[in-house]
């Protein structure tokens, strides 16, 4: 019978003991809110410099430290994509290594100081990489049986088979096509072994393009004949078996297929006159990532922050030495 009050009582000083601590620490957060607004309020005048020294230090960086994104899409020709990568590797080593004397002497910089970073990525787009490529379409199937196709589109065995590349690179002030893109494409395509293949490829391109154009002429006079032929005055068995064999559709597909693969040589000759051919530049677009831009910012709240910091630290040494000497 006495069992239930006791619980009761229990209850309400469990109760109580919980609301007093809710109570305490409340009391607490307002009082060390409350000594914030005195030290902010006893430090007002330090504060208010470290606040205009470091907007104005913020403005001036911000004004004089700037950061600028390049970036050049390049197709790399006749194998060359390894080649290509091998060279922007060696460009931003040098780039690391502060080598000005490689990047104005080799690369032809006038500003070899600019430049702050370069790399090369691919351009993933998978249905160029099997567009008309029965092979390449075949791998794709194959490799993805065995994996998740998104991981292997986006590997580098499989991405740097890929016809677009794009080569970024950062630079501290604005640059111009003549001053850094030129050098930097004429140096990538300084190489005589390749230079060597873009040769005999082009001839062979031409060779094919002159035997298709002939054979062109000869299914034109074959079909010129024919309708000759059909138009004439007199009809003979012999026209009426032309006019029903398959054979002649199968020429007019074949000169049909010429004409195509002609038409695809001409767009060749034009992306291959280069061993990395340029597609399209972007350049000077201003880098407002992590603290570009934002120093005027940061710099105040990083200055008031550090001299808050310093008065704990000096708060809690004097709490503490007073505890000592009591």
């Amino acid at each position: 019978m006495s069992a239930t009050p006791q619980n009761n009582d229990n209850q309400e000083i469990d109760l109580s003991l919980v609301s007093k601590k809710i109570g305490s620490i409340f009391e607490n957060i307002f009082t060390q809110i409350f000594k914030g607004f005195l030290f902010f309020k006893r430090n007002i005048l330090w504060v208010g410099i470290l606040f205009v020294l470091g907007a104005g230090l913020g403005f001036y960086l911000d004004k004089t430290s700037k950061s600028y994104d390049n970036q050049v899409i390049v197709m790399p020709n006749f194998g060359s994509t390894d080649y290509l990568y091998a060279k922007i590797d060696l460009i931003n080593s040098k780039i690391e290594e502060g080598d000005t004397v490689f990047l104005k002497n080799v690369l032809q910089l006038k500003e070899p100081r600019t430049i702050k970073k370069i790399e090369i990525k691919p351009i993933t787009d998978v249905y160029k990489f099997i567009d008309n490529k029965t092979q390449n379409f075949e791998l794709i199937k194959l490799m993805a049986e065995d994996g998740d196709i998104k991981k292997i589109v986006e590997e580098s065995i499989t991405s740097k088979n890929y016809p677009f590349h794009s080569i970024s690179f950062v630079t501290d002030k604005k640059i111009s096509n003549e001053n850094m893109v030129s050098p930097l494409l004429k140096y990538l395509n300084d190489s005589e072994y390749f230079a060597k293949i873009q040769k005999e490829y082009l001839n062979n391109i031409k060779v094919k393009m002159v035997e298709n154009d002939s054979i062109i002429s000869q299914i034109n006079g074959f079909l010129n004949t024919f309708n000759n032929t059909l138009n004439g005055t007199q009809k003979s068995d012999k026209l009426v078996y032309y006019n029903e064999n398959s054979q002649l559709d199968e020429v007019i597909k074949t000169k049909d297929n010429l004409i195509t693969e002609q038409g695809n040589h001409r767009l060749e000759l034009i992306s291959l006159d280069k061993i990395v051919k340029e597609n399209s530049t972007a350049l000077n677009i201003k880098n407002n990532k992590a603290t570009n831009g934002k120093m005027k910012l940061i710099l105040p709240v990083l200055f008031i922050g550090l001299f808050v910091l310093v008065g704990l630290l000096k708060s809690f040494y004097q709490y503490q030495m007073a505890k000592l000497n009591s």
